[in-house]
């Protein structure tokens, strides 16, 4: 299994033929650099946490052009299948989506969720956080953006991730000293990556204090560049 952060919520997982990109915000982010179409090469899947624009991102350009198959809960996937997109595979939080040699559990998530569509404020669904559940390899929980709750222990539970992608940027997340305490507390992760910092000023610039507070877990804590690729 490959890794890659895109920055932001934006990761690309390969797990052989399948080619998952979750929340694909990439155009709009002021800190890609990286090649759009190489980032995008080959993609057969794009997984949505929620409706915000910094998660939906460019999957509406992306799945048109590759055919990939859009998974997110079901106001997600009629609003890009009205904008054109006709792979879409819908469910909803609880529910557990079969794809090609994976499935992804839809979480709960302690966030909003509406988009501004025309000008309008516009019903999205719930948030939620998505676990990958691959036929074979370690257990991706992407937290989409939330704040901290107890019942995350339950996600634990039922579907036991391995790997833990996790927001640490405060103001519309968690922060990071929170967001380690859910690390630690709520889960037993192999390898954490924190998300969603950097991105805007008004948000926090580092990881630094997910990682200060992530010190003596016996959770590895990984800090890539955007575009950079980690195995598991």
């Amino acid at each position: 299994m490959k890794l890659t952060w895109l920055g932001h919520s934006a990761f690309r997982l390969d797990l052989g033929a399948a080619k998952i990109l979750i929340d694909p915000f990439l155009r709009g982010n002021p800190n890609f650099s990286l090649d759009f179409d190489e980032a995008t090469s080959g993609v057969t899947h794009i997984v949505i946490t929620h409706g915000h624009d910094d998660h939906i991102g460019d999957a509406a350009e992306i799945a048109q052009r590759n055919g990939a198959q859009v998974i997110a809960n079901f106001e997600i996937c009629m609003h890009l299948n009205g904008l054109g997109v006709e792979n879409v595979n819908p469910g909803n939080t609880g529910g557990v989506i079969p794809a090609q040699s994976f499935a992804v559990a839809l979480t709960p998530a302690l966030h909003s969720a509406a988009a501004t569509i025309d000008g309008k404020l516009t019903a999205m669904g719930n948030a939620n956080g998505v676990v990958i559940l691959p036929d074979s390899g370690p257990r991706v929980h992407h937290f989409g953006d939330t704040g901290l709750f107890s019942d995350m222990a339950l996600t634990h539970e039922l579907y036991k991730p391995q790997i833990g992608l996790i927001p640490v940027g405060d103001r519309f997340t968690m922060d990071g000293a929170t967001a380690a305490l859910a690390a630690r507390r709520y889960f037993d992760f192999s390898d954490v990556v924190p998300m969603h910092y950097g991105t805007f000023p008004i948000i926090d610039p580092t990881p630094d204090k997910f990682v200060a507070a992530m010190e003596g877990a016996k959770s590895r804590v990984h800090t890539p560049k955007i575009g950079e690729t980690l195995s598991f």
